[in-house]
């Protein structure tokens, strides 16, 4: 199959991205909008500054063994399709088609629809417009990310490291500024009365900090078009750990020291509270925060376009999927099927209602999937084959907590949703498996 797929039309996509496209592509994924929310549910759950600082820091240090974990997968098997080709390779092909089958129906086509929306709701703030106004404007910014990614990777490399840079321009900025008005009493204030204290607080708000964090392997589904994937995909998996903790740190150090924690804990914006707080921003705070909303949710929206499309491409190459989605173009070197379909699921999602709430019932699901990649790990060391270009240091130990990190998000979020993960579950298996089994037969 794969050989008739191949004579039919070119299906491979060359190595043109290097380490900053690599670390932006991470880096543009994991900082989104959440940080402008999360830190006030952290502070909520940790109760004090110091607590909440603490909670960034080692919510991102525990998250350092997933980014190793992927960096050994990655240049083990450096192609395209991220979790798709670890569990194909851990020899379960209906779960690596099944993680592809969640990923297009159920999660990908719907973040491209919901961060339009946020970009285009912001936006809405300084245009005046409303209604369908913001359904068109969301509409005609996925077109124009999706240009720029269907005519270059190049390009949408250096476009995506250029805005990725961009967005974390305003959070050193504020950072850089707020750092001269920290009150030291604010960080060293106790906890708020009938707050949670001690070890307690600490694990539940290094518990809040993990959706922050989420989303760094996402580089992995590009591997295939990473120059030296050996070098650089270790590289770029710790620059961007490494990188979104010191971010994320400084961050809740200044947001701490310049508001009272028991004002943080019940904000639903505490970082334009934060920046109020700034002596000439004032009431120009909101107006500010919303322009880094826009900025840092663009970087978020235009990674997701051009990573996402890469798991369909190589399941289509596999025989595992429609076989449309892996054509390459001849001129512009991108699976420009795949990303012209999802981006036109994306924009029909952008007229429907509740996606946020559909988003949720997949969930849990996709929390189980990043789970068991981890846990892929202790299959692959076991065969003969199995050849690293890069091995992760103590790696029972890494993929352990990797599994830990993971499953804290999983019980959480079954606590929090029950009902709607299960039901998720279900629709994934019963719609999956029966076409897996069509498309494996078609492929044999």
């Amino acid at each position: 199959m794969q050989k008739e797929i191949d004579q039919a039309y070119q299906t491979e996509l060359k190595r043109k991205l290097g380490l900053s496209a690599a670390v932006a592509i991470s880096v543009g994924t994991t900082v989104g909008s959440g940080i402008f929310s999360s830190v006030g549910e952290v502070s909520g759950a940790a109760g004090s500054a110091i607590i909440t600082i603490l909670a960034f820091l080692i919510g991102g240090l525990i998250n350092i063994p997933a980014n190793l974990v992927y960096a050994e997968l990655a240049t083990t098997y450096p192609e395209n399709g991220g979790q798709y080709v670890y569990f194909r390779e851990a020899g379960s092909k209906p779960m690596a088609f099944l993680v592809g089958w969640i990923s297009f129906w159920a999660t990908d086509p719907p973040s491209i629809s919901i961060m339009a929306l946020a970009i285009a709701n912001y936006m809405a703030y300084f245009l005046g417009i409303s209604g369908i106004m913001i359904k068109i404007t969301a509409t005609v910014l996925v077109l124009l990310f999706m240009t720029i990614h269907l005519r270059s990777v190049e390009g949408g490399g250096k476009f995506q490291t250029f805005i990725t840079a961009f967005k974390i321009l305003p959070f050193a900025l504020l950072i850089g500024l707020g750092l001269f008005y920290v009150k030291g009493d604010l960080i060293t204030a106790p906890a708020v009365i009938g707050a949670p204290t001690g070890i307690l607080a600490l694990l539940a708000a290094i518990s809040a900090t993990t959706w922050s964090y989420d989303g760094m392997g996402a580089v992995c589904y590009m591997t295939g078009e990473i120059k030296e994937p050996k070098k650089t995909m270790p590289k770029a998996l710790i620059i961007s750990v490494l990188l979104i903790i010191v971010l994320y740190t400084a961050l809740s150090t200044v947001i701490t020291g310049l508001t009272p924690i028991g004002d943080l804990a019940g904000s639903d914006a505490p970082v334009a509270l934060a920046v109020s707080k700034i002596p000439g921003i004032g009431g120009a705070a909101s107006n500010l925060v919303a322009v880094m909303a826009i900025i840092v949710i663009i970087g978020s929206l235009s990674s997701c376009i051009m990573f996402q499309p890469r798991m369909e491409y190589a399941m289509a190459k596999d025989g595992l999927f429609f076989k449309s989605f892996a054509k390459v173009h001849p001129k512009w070197e991108t699976p420009y099927f795949s990303i012209l379909v999802q981006c036109a699921m994306g924009i029909i999602l952008i007229f429907a209602s509740n996606i946020t709430e559909l988003l949720g019932y997949f969930t849990l699901v996709a929390l189980v999937k990043n789970f068991l990649t981890f846990a892929t790990i202790f299959v692959h060391r076991k065969k003969e084959s199995y050849n690293p270009l890069w091995k992760a240091p103590a790696w029972k130990f890494m993929a352990l907590m990797a599994m830990f990190t993971t499953g804290t998000l999983i019980v959480s979020t079954f606590l929090w949703a029950p009902i709607p993960g299960l039901i998720a579950a279900v629709v994934i298996i019963v719609t999956g498996l029966p076409v897996y089994h069509y498309w494996n037969r078609k492929a044999a």
